[in-house]
């Protein structure tokens, strides 16, 4: 009797959907962004909610509450809700959620979306279910959860369906993943705990153990957007960096090079690097062979450090590419997906109600 229900609520399910728009959403350590069917990506916002202690009641959602980033008084606190691309905190994740899918899917019915939402390669059975959970309770109709790598190949235009090897790099706030595709699947992925919150760590450890100064994440994240970079520059760049000095606990100022940055940086981007050759080398010859021509892409924000390119490229023998648009290739991939219902089939990807 449940067998035979199940097309029928599909056709039920599918039919609500011209009451409601489908949603794709890259929900990443650092920044989340929405795809709305039909519009593009409506919102790009940093994964941070800032909430009161005593009551645990949200204050301010993305960009606002990253302002508060080490600022905030006794009483309230700003959290990042997800860490290595999964969910750390499940209630403030809901209402991060919650805020998102409101400001990008604003039509007052009581029809929730669809939606469309990558995860890492790597994550567990419960941590998938944790983020189905968590968008269901934040109003989705239906979720359905699709392989980061996946998703990424997709919106940067590579011919995953065809029996051909292709090879993404994505490079995010929380993990990194790299993986071999091959018609519509993934042959081979590694998903590593590494990305750009780990190069923000390895400046503030820099910081302390050289200069004795204190600085927060969002100082080191403009160090390494500033003068960050993966191979020696034809002219190195420097930065003052304003923080608290160690010693003394009065505020500090110093001057810091990309040179020294680069030394910083070097241990997260080695394993980067380390685990594409482990991925290359587990690759089947025949796929392994495509690769030669076909390359390596790079994305997600990490794809933007100054020649990380290079560097991938001069280790593993392969070129090594930068997709168009490396931020949005994740949520691009997901409103692909949306807009070619069948292109889900095709992934052999099941929704669930």
């Amino acid at each position: 009797m449940l067998k035979a229900l199940i097309p029928v609520l599909k056709r039920f399910n599918n039919a609500l959907g011209t009451f409601s728009s489908d949603i794709g959403i890259d929900l990443g350590t650092a920044t989340t962004l929405v795809y709305v069917r039909g519009e593009g990506i409506v919102l790009c916002e940093p994964s941070v909610v800032a909430i009161y202690k005593n009551t645990g009641m949200p204050l301010a959602v993305g960009e606002e509450a990253k302002r508060m980033l080490g600022k905030t008084p006794g009483s309230i606190v700003a959290i990042r809700p997800m860490k290595n691309g999964v969910i750390a905190d499940f209630g403030v994740t809901e209402e991060m959620l919650r805020y998102f899918i409101k400001k990008a899917h604003p039509r007052k019915i009581a029809i929730g979306p669809r939606i469309v939402v990558a995860v890492p390669s790597g994550i567990t059975e419960v941590e998938k279910r944790a983020v189905k959970d968590s968008a269901h309770r934040a109003g989705a109709r239906e979720v359905i959860p699709v392989e980061e790598p996946i998703v990424a190949a997709v919106g940067v235009g590579l011919p995953i369906a065809e029996p051909q090897g292709s090879m993404i790099i994505d490079v995010g706030g929380g993990t990194t993943e790299i993986a071999v595709i091959s018609l519509g699947g993934i042959v081979y992925a590694r998903s590593l705990r590494v990305g750009g919150d780990e190069m923000d760590s390895a400046i503030v450890e820099h910081m302390k153990k050289k200069y004795n100064l204190m600085i927060g994440e969002r100082t080191a994240e403009e160090i390494k957007i500033k003068t960050g970079s993966a191979v020696p520059l034809e002219q190195e760049l420097a930065i003052e960096v304003r923080g608290r000095d160690l010693i003394t606990g009065l505020p500090k100022l110093i001057k810091a090079n990309s040179d020294e940055i680069r030394t910083a940086l070097e241990l997260p981007l080695r394993e980067i690097v380390e685990a594409t050759k482990v991925t290359l080398e587990r690759t089947p010859p025949e796929l392994a062979a495509d690769l030669i021509e076909r390359g390596i892409v790079l994305c997600g924000g990490g794809a933007l450090l100054r020649g990380l390119d290079k560097l991938i490229s001069e280790e593993t023998g392969l070129a090594c590419f930068v997709a168009d648009d490396p931020l949005t290739a994740v949520a691009i991939g997901t409103g692909k997906i949306l807009e070619e219902p069948k292109f889900l089939k095709k992934l052999s990807l099941v929704s669930t109600f």
